[in-house]
């Protein structure tokens, strides 16, 4: 890799557009047309993948959490995600509330309070419990451990390597793009172009798992709070009236749309968990989240890397895989959204935004909101366990319930859940539009679009197919390709960062010779400058002492 910069040249700039979307496509006319066949099919598919390969989301994750860490303390985490003279572009709470509502927040609304008191009645892998109390708090652990270090160590890894290329060495927005240092200009025929379809293929699938929990819980709060019926059609409707909203926000850009709504989104989030605090349990909820945070911290090596190999593995293949295949297979949109607004970072401090903050209010979230559900079911307040095995997208909606000013609270919830949809779709959108437009930062609207209609589609097919348990099933197995992507682009990445980090280390230390030469001569000019005066002032003490002695003769 001699030079810093390369130009991006390809003869067939609209084949990943073209192949992609066919797959897709493809796709969910499969799913309308044969939808039991297609469930039939994910679900030999998913038990394959969990049964052989299992074993490597487990690891593969574990690994690159460790990575991202030593990224942060490691000499590259000076080197910023730009030029030298790059700073960031938006505010830190700005970018904080894009961070969140590109999707992830989903993630915590949906499954904040349903997956602590699940794993409360069915305990992770089967453990034996002595105590209501030591179920519930073993809920927390894993409901925390899912949500914390390991998606945003992922997103991570994908969103440095893609800005890093971006920005710093004026390389297209693709996916393939940071494997230039290992492959060369091959990424930029087949192999690039392949690298960059299983890149769509694993994004649109992670995405449409998110549009269905989205229309999931949007439907149970309306079905809670109006009575309308929570059924398929409901949720199909949700998803048409979503897509025609975020058409609007796709067309105001990423400056306007996912910004504003971003930091809107953010602020109600944060209204709901100040609330429950103060109108909750609140010393409860305190001792919750500082108990969960110790044991988060104490555990979180043994629980990264363990399996079950000698007993059933179902619940830790239905749970914790799924979440980390889920997390990979958003890895490609989100690393490429979280690099479009990080421009200008160093490695460190994106770093310490991506991954300590996220995880922190995770620990939080998850402690306030299934602290809650769990402190009313098992003081006997409200029966939220059956609820949730019942019918999961009702968690939060039944939760709040039971809190003062109900009706204002879940109507807020509702528009929060609302607004994620919509900001993960537009983000979506984009993050898809780029990858198929040569790697664009202003992908075409046309191309935004044709994306976010494929996904809802999706999304609808998944839903029709088999429920919740389709949107996990094309998780696990579509992010299979794309784990062994990222397990290479770590290679990538070191090469890349080592070469620049020896280069600025060559030009500190051209600098600092520099430095020393100039102070050199500063040091001889002052010497002979001294020098001069000196002789200058001899000089002239000779001609006085001259002078009076010829008067003195005289």
């Amino acid at each position: 890799m001699s030079n810093e910069n390369y130009t991006y040249q390809t003869k067939n700039p609209g084949i990943v557009f073209i192949i992609s979307a066919i797959f897709v496509l493809g796709f969910v006319l499969w799913g309308f047309i044969k939808p039991d066949q297609l469930a039939a099919t994910a679900n030999t598919a998913l038990n394959f993948t969990i049964e052989t390969f299992g074993w490597f989301y487990m690891l593969v994750a574990a690994f690159f959490v460790s990575f991202i860490i030593f990224l942060a303390f490691s000499p590259f985490g000076k080197l910023r995600l730009g030029k030298p003279d790059d700073r960031p572009e938006y505010s830190f709470y700005a970018w904080l509330g894009m961070l969140f509502s590109a999707g992830i927040g989903v993630g915590f609304v949906f499954w904040g309070v349903a997956e602590p008191v699940l794993y409360y009645v069915d305990t992770p892998l089967g453990q034996d419990v002595e105590s209501q109390a030591e179920a519930a708090q073993l809920g927390l652990d894993y409901g925390i451990f899912h949500w914390a270090f390991h998606p945003w160590a992922i997103f991570s890894l994908v969103a440095l390597a893609l800005g890093y290329v971006q920005f710093r060495k004026d390389q297209p927005a693709l996916i393939s793009s940071a494997f230039f240092p290992l492959f060369g200009n091959k990424v930029r025929g087949k192999l690039g172009q392949g690298i960059d379809v299983l890149a769509v293929l694993a994004t649109s699938t992670g995405v449409a798992t998110t549009f269905g929990l989205s229309a999931m819980q949007i439907s149970g709060g309306l079905s809670y709070l109006t009575g309308l019926p929570n059924n398929a059609f409901t949720q199909l409707t949700i998803i048409a009236i979503v897509a025609v909203l975020f058409m609007f926000s796709a067309a105001s850009g990423l400056n306007k749309g996912i910004r504003y709504l971003s930091v809107i989104n953010l602020t109600v989030a944060a209204i709901l968990l100040i609330f429950v605090i103060i109108l909750g349990p609140t010393i409860y909820l305190l001792e919750s989240v500082t108990t969960s945070l110790g044991a988060y911290i104490s555990n979180f090596v043994p629980m990264s890397l363990t399996m079950t190999p000698f007993s059933d593995s179902s619940w830790i293949g239905a749970n914790t895989i799924f979440y980390w295949a889920w997390h990979i297979s958003w890895a490609p949109f989100m690393g490429m959204f979280i690099a479009r607004i990080s421009r200008g970072r160093t490695i460190r401090g994106f770093i310490g935004g991506v991954l300590l903050v996220p995880a922190l209010l995770a620990v939080i979230w998850f402690s306030v909101f299934g602290g809650s559900a769990l402190h009313l079911e098992m003081n006997g307040i409200a029966s939220i366990a059956d609820i949730v095995n019942d019918t999961v997208e009702l968690a939060l909606f039944a939760t709040l319930q039971e809190f003062p000013l109900a009706g204002i609270t879940n109507g807020l919830a509702v528009l929060l859940i609302l607004i994620f949809f919509i900001t993960s779709a537009d983000s979506a959108s984009y993050t898809l539009g780029a990858m198929t437009s040569k790697g664009s930062l202003n992908p075409p609207l046309f191309a935004k679009i044709t994306w976010g209609v494929l996904i809802a589609g999706t999304a609808a097919v998944l839903l029709l197919s088999n429920g919740l348990e389709g949107l996990q099933t094309a998780s696990i197995v579509a992010a299979l390709p794309f784990s062994i992507i990222m397990s290479v682009m770590v290679i990538s990445m070191l090469k890349m960062f080592t070469q620049d980090r020896n280069k600025e280390k060559q030009k500190a230390r051209e600098h600092q010779k520099s430095a020393m030469k100039e102070e050199i001569l500063d040091e001889l000019e002052e010497e002979i400058d001294d020098f001069s005066r000196d002789s200058v002032e001899e000089t002239n003490f000779e001609q006085d002492s001259n002078s009076s002695k010829t008067k003195k003769d005289k």
